[in-house]
């Protein structure tokens, strides 16, 4: 039993999606019936001041009768996302190699001392 008196489920099939600080669970279970059933369980990292750290989870009950209708909507909704903005990830902080550097956000390796320095600025007297 877990610390809220449920008996937890056996996992039957898992697959894990790490993504930054995020960490996604797809977990089917079986109900007391002996059906299957799939969790979906976000569990994201947060760091305290003094370096300790906790995870939020939170948690997603999918049962059989749900999947068409829900695959359909989450396909309906990614699908206008991606045709809406495309496959790029527009914010630096989703990236896999933003970090902040003084309290400024950079990008990889990028970084700038000024932020009105640019590649683009360019002054034509000196071509």
């Amino acid at each position: 039993m877990d610390e809220k008196g449920f008996i937890e489920q056996e996992e039957i099939f898992s697959q894990v999606l790490r993504a930054g600080r995020r960490t996604y669970f797809f977990d089917v279970r079986e109900t007391k019936a002996g059906d299957y059933y799939l969790t979906i369980t976000e569990s994201k990292k947060f760091t305290h001041e003094d370096g300790s750290f906790h995870y939020k989870k939170h948690k997603i009950y999918l049962y059989k009768e749900d999947f068409t209708e829900f695959a359909e909507i989450l396909d309906k909704a990614t699908s206008f996302i991606v045709g809406e903005k495309g496959q790029e990830v527009i914010s630096e902080r989703h990236q896999k190699d933003y970090h902040k550097v003084n309290g400024e956000e950079v990008n990889g390796s990028e970084v700038s001392n000024s932020s009105t320095d640019s590649f683009t600025d360019v002054n034509f007297e000196d071509i």
